[in-house]
């Protein structure tokens, strides 16, 4: 891959905030992935979690002048949306199959053959990252490598068994509902943006709110119960060789998960960001936090190699504040 040192400048005004959206027929369902930038760059594909897209789970990153700088002048983005996660998808019928982890990430395997792409940078946040990872280690030939924030790796515990539980039900019986959007917020949010009695919710709490109001039931019910039926793949991550960049927030509810998941995968390709007072979506709560080590983790491929590094001055984080394993990404440039 060459090299594409130097500065970078994209006028986000040029690059449609909408991108070309694609529906692709695989073997469990159609899946719809929308594509931003030239076609003849390496590939990123994203992932989103549970009742989100890649509007409601990405925005926040992509909107970041510098990381969409970086990220579309490396990559082509293909942002696959689980099924009937994108806006305006139809409602799955009773008669719908139920999915399996396994077949979401072999669907990935089919979409990436529809589009012609080989290996591929993976981005997924939680539910997402999981299917991701699954798909590298039945797919290893086809990952460059892995971004994963807040990620799952284990089976889930009692506790968020019948929490799932609980959610399916209300899908079932009330659909999108107030508890239903208020338990999914805590699932992507810290207390900081959710607010209180006193507080109001911030801007972007109250964007995903309404944009989960555009969610079908059936369809993020299939999602839910996928995820919830997910076995554990932590031996898997031993036969990973790809380098894996992981972002946790220091208030998510997956924040054990993400440390566990580190551990197991093989230290010498492994980085983790440990994201101060933030929950576990980092790419819409504090995604300024995400472009230094994006950068570190991209120079090792040699993707957009500055001529001169500096830190973001909207950033809460700088290079000394990040976790010890961060120096992996230093040694890798």
């Amino acid at each position: 891959m060459a090299d594409s040192s130097g500065s970078v400048s994209l006028d986000m005004e040029s690059v449609p905030l909408a991108g070309k959206e694609h529906i692709v027929k695989t073997g469990h369902g159609s899946v719809s992935v929308a594509i931003f930038g030239d076609q003849d760059k390496p590939a990123l594909i994203t992932y989103p979690d549970l009742a989100l897209n890649y509007m409601s789970c990405f925005q926040g990153l992509f909107f970041c002048p510098e990381a969409f700088s970086l990220l579309l002048h490396n990559f082509c983005i293909y942002h696959i949306s689980p099924p009937g996660h994108e806006l305006g998808a139809a409602v799955a019928g009773p008669d719908a199959p139920a999915l399996s982890v396994d077949d979401l990430a072999d669907q990935i395997a089919e979409i990436l053959d529809y589009f012609g792409l080989g290996a591929v940078m993976c981005l997924g946040v939680t539910a997402g990252a999981y299917i991701l990872t699954l798909f590298a280690i039945k797919y290893s030939q086809r990952v460059m490598g892995l971004i994963l924030v807040s990620p799952l790796c284990k089976s889930p515990s009692w506790t968020e068994w019948l929490s799932n539980k609980a959610m399916s039900n209300l899908l079932y019986m009330c659909g999108m509902c107030g508890l239903v959007k208020d338990l999914l917020l805590m699932r992507y949010f810290s207390k900081e943006v959710l607010g209180n009695v006193d507080i109001p919710e911030s801007n972007i709490v109250q964007s995903c709110r309404r944009l989960l109001g555009e969610r079908q039931s059936p369809n993020v019910l299939r999602f839910l119960e996928a995820i919830n039926g997910r076995p554990d793949i932590t031996e898997g991550l031993t036969k990973l060789k790809c380098r894996s960049l992981i972002f946790v927030g220091e208030y998510s509810p997956v924040h054990d998960e993400a440390l566990h998941m580190t551990m197991n995968l093989d230290q010498r390709f492994t980085a983790l960001v440990e994201v101060r007072a933030c929950g576990s979506m980092v790419t819409e709560e504090q995604p300024d936090a995400m472009l230094i080590p994006l950068e570190y983790f991209l120079i090792g491929y040699g993707f957009h190699k500055p001529s001169q590094f500096s830190v973001s001055p909207r950033s809460p984080l700088s290079p000394t504040s990040f976790s010890q394993s961060f120096s992996h990404l230093k040694a890798w440039a």
